[in-house]
């Protein structure tokens, strides 16, 4: 309905023209909502308040005219009557029988309800998660994969062409002290005594890959603690100690000792054992990859080599100290960043510059980066260097996301990723269930604080919003279930043919909130806020269940029932094809 206003908006607008009260190069944005107010009509516009300075007359007077020209068309389409409201806004009350129209739509196009082109095939890589493989994912990573996973569905929804990434950062100093974590638990699994480094990875899964290490190569992998700690700088906590060079240390010598044929072994197997890991928890958690992006590729390839090339080219690299400095702060960064350190080893802002010109090599339109809230100082530098390669930076969006605090019973959960104090990923699935984590992850703005709710999560009530919506698609299995039962199947074909019979302002509303399903998705897509879907689906549900608890569906007059059993199953479609937005189920039983 709202888009055959616009069009009939659209030949007044010409009209208005043609008759010299609005300039012919005049460029018009027309606007239509719904009201607020059914007293008011179903929906308005203000284009008369938008127009007022163009023809040089108050929004009153120009608003009289533009009822006057509607009412002149021959073809006023679904409209019943226009009012005038207030300064000028122009209200339209539709004709009954089209706001159903939206039900017979909803069920001939079905999945494909709510598709639209506002992405006009352009191609968005849409880059999420990409944890450090240090560990298994924890619920902070959560939130980031539902959001991304999200975002992605709705993209697509939307007509963009969608391709998917996690970025593994499989090279740097991070997975060289995992490596060297996971060996020095193996030694201690041979029987040698040594105090783990306070700036290790502590968590049980670095017992669990080290007891593979063992299992595979028996103790050929043993060197004597003595040996591996001599020369090495004190810890924290110990006199001149350093934690971080203690740590940098070990790793030189675990390099050193084992050789580089040895440590590749270990460094592989802690690798490839995590990201097993992460790819078995986002799989659960209904997130896939089209694309699992190596940042040791971009090393081995020469790519980042090719980067740095290109700014040193373009005389935005400098020597300083020994280390290479990228010019950061003719970009507006706060101070410049090392690309290169003193021991010849490249940043991982080296790494990010280099894929970020390879995501554009590919071809990409719109290259979207879901990272958590903490990075947001990092986004400047990075379209910094995007520019200075003469590529756009303005491809690049970058979506924050704050990291969910875990509640349980009133108490706040400690998380703690490097002393292995966390709750998995994969922990809170199999406590609440990925329905309930995937939806309670997006229903807030991605930027907003969040409370996550465990015993609210897991509670079959109306203030759960996961159950409440599921309950209303399931709701809708039941009845129709019950109607089969009673021979009263539903006859679609006679149910379409009898939605006049439908009168109650309660049906009126639904049909009215199925047909706000297409705008709500382009609205979200571009604004890229998933949250709108969760909302609209709440009130959705809440139509849903208001209607069933007001009248009954399976009446004796067969046009009634029919219609009503239609109705409601144009709800269930539009739940259904939310929740899959949202990567969440629509359960028929519950």
């Amino acid at each position: 309905m709202k888009q055959q206003i616009v069009q009939i908006l659209t030949q007044v607008v010409q009209q208005l023209k043609n008759e010299g009260v609005l300039p012919e190069e005049a460029s018009v944005r027309i606007n239509v909502e719904n009201t607020r107010d059914k007293a008011h009509g179903d929906l308005a516009t203000n284009l008369a308040m938008m127009l007022t300075k163009l023809a040089g007359q108050p929004p009153r007077t120009l608003a009289e005219k533009i009822v006057s020209v509607i009412e002149s068309l021959a073809d006023r389409g679904a409209i019943e009557k226009v009012e005038i409201a207030g300064p000028g806004f122009i209200n339209f009350f539709m004709k009954d029988d089209a706001k159903f129209a939206v039900v017979e739509q909803v069920l001939t196009q079905q999945a494909d309800f709510g598709r639209c082109n506002a992405g006009q095939g352009r191609s968005v890589l849409v880059e999420f998660v990409s944890a450090n493989p240090t560990g298994p994912l924890h619920v902070g990573h959560g939130r980031g994969a539902a959001y991304g996973a999200s975002v992605a569905n709705l993209l697509e929804v939307a007509g963009f062409d969608v391709s998917r990434e996690y970025y593994v950062n499989d090279a740097g100093r991070q997975m060289d002290i995992l490596a060297t974590s996971v060996w020095l638990r193996y030694l201690q699994l041979c029987g040698e005594e040594l105090t783990f480094p306070s700036n290790g990875y502590k968590g049980d899964y670095i017992f669990e890959i080290s007891e593979e290490l063992r299992r595979e190569h028996g103790e050929t992998l043993r060197k004597p603690a003595f040996e591996v700690f001599t020369g090495v700088c004190a810890d924290e906590g110990q006199t001149d100690g350093d934690k971080e060079k203690h740590i940098d240390d070990l790793i030189a010598k675990a390099k050193n000792l084992l050789g580089a044929h040895h440590y590749e072994t270990v460094f592989s197997l802690a690798l490839n054992t995590i990201l097993g890991d992460i790819k078995e928890d986002l799989e659960g958690f209904n997130v896939t990859f089209e694309n699992w992006f190596s940042e040791r590729s971009l090393m081995e390839s020469g790519v980042v080599d090719a980067a740095l090339e290109k700014l040193q080219q373009a005389g935005k690299i400098y020597e300083k100290g020994g280390a290479l400095w990228f010019r950061s702060t003719e970009y507006g960064d706060e101070k410049d960043r090392v690309v290169v350190r003193d021991n010849g080893l490249k940043t991982y802002f080296a790494s990010d510059i280099a894929y970020h010109f390879n995501k554009l090599e590919r071809g990409f339109d719109i290259l979207i980066d879901v990272w958590g809230s903490d990075h947001h100082g990092y986004i400047p530098r990075v379209k910094a260097a995007m520019q200075a390669m003469d590529t756009n930076p303005e491809a690049l969006q970058v979506l924050l996301v704050q990291f969910a605090v875990l509640y349980r019973g009133g108490e706040k959960l400690a998380m703690s990723t490097r002393s292995g104090q966390f709750v998995t990923l994969r922990e809170l699935r199999e406590e609440v269930g990925s329905d309930a984590a995937r939806f309670f992850y997006v229903q807030r703005k991605s930027e907003q604080h969040m409370d996550f709710d465990l015993d609210l999560a897991k509670s079959q009530s109306n203030e759960n919003p996961v159950y409440y919506i599921q309950y209303a698609h399931a709701r809708i299995s039941r009845v129709l279930e019950q109607a089969a039962e009673k021979g009263l199947a539903l006859d679609l074909e006679k149910g379409m043919a009898s939605l006049e019979k439908l009168e109650l302002e309660a049906e009126t509303g639904l049909a009215v909130q199925l047909a706000k399903y297409p705008e709500t998705i382009a609205r979200a897509a571009v604004a890229y806020e998933p949250h709108q879907i969760a909302y609209y689906l709440k009130d959705l549900a809440h139509g849903l269940h208001s209607y069933y608890n007001a009248c009954q569906f399976i009446v004796d007059e067969s046009e009634v029932r029919n219609a009503r059993l239609t109705l409601i199953s144009a709800v269930q479609q539009v739940l259904k094809n939310g929740l899959a937005i949202l990567g969440v189920s629509a359960p028929e039983k519950m």
